[in-house]
């Protein structure tokens, strides 16, 4: 099943020939060096080639791109429209894999807003708090080196290594 994917009017000049690589790129805004990492992934067909070894593409390739571009900006990976692709070409309907896939990026979403939430009223409450002390003693900079945010992970990272950060010098700014 073809996806009925419109593309803009001067991608329509090239319809009807085959089109040099330099052409698929300038009417599709694809990089070369991009089509070529397609074309070696898989996510487009091999073209036919010229006498002369040059890449000949149909003008299917631009719906092709033009897909392509529309997942990416939806947030499915390169690996993802593969499959979605590689569906599609056995004749079978990719839609009930790309709800499923939706549905976990818009899950993952929001809990990183969550996160970022959390994250934002920790970084407002220490702001507060170090517009209340001005500046604070301490090896670099004492407001860094009081502050809680983040603690509980630079904890986890700095377990179990010897000589840890305080080690270093012992001037106070």
């Amino acid at each position: 099943m073809k996806a009925a994917i419109k593309i803009s009017p001067p991608a329509l000049a090239g319809r009807g020939r085959a089109l040099k690589i330099g052409e698929v790129s300038k009417l599709s805004g694809v990089g070369v060096e991009a089509l070529r990492f397609y074309e070696k992934s898989g996510l487009l067909d091999k073209p036919s080639r010229t006498y002369g070894g040059y890449r000949a593409y149909g003008p299917e390739v631009l719906d092709r791109l033009a897909f392509i571009k529309r997942a990416q900006s939806l947030g499915f990976s390169l690996i993802e429209i593969k499959r979605i692709i590689e569906d599609a070409r056995r004749g079978e309907s990719p839609c009930d894999e790309v709800r499923e896939i939706v549905s976990r990026r818009l899950e993952e979403l929001d809990e990183r807003l969550r996160e970022l939430r959390r994250y934002r009223k920790e970084l407002a409450e220490t702001l507060a708090d170090w517009n209340k002390k001005g500046r604070a003693p301490g090896h670099i900079c004492g407001l860094i080196e009081g502050a809680h945010v983040g603690r509980g992970m630079e904890e986890k990272k700095v377990r179990g290594v010897k000589g840890g950060a305080g080690k270093r010098g012992s001037h106070k700014h």
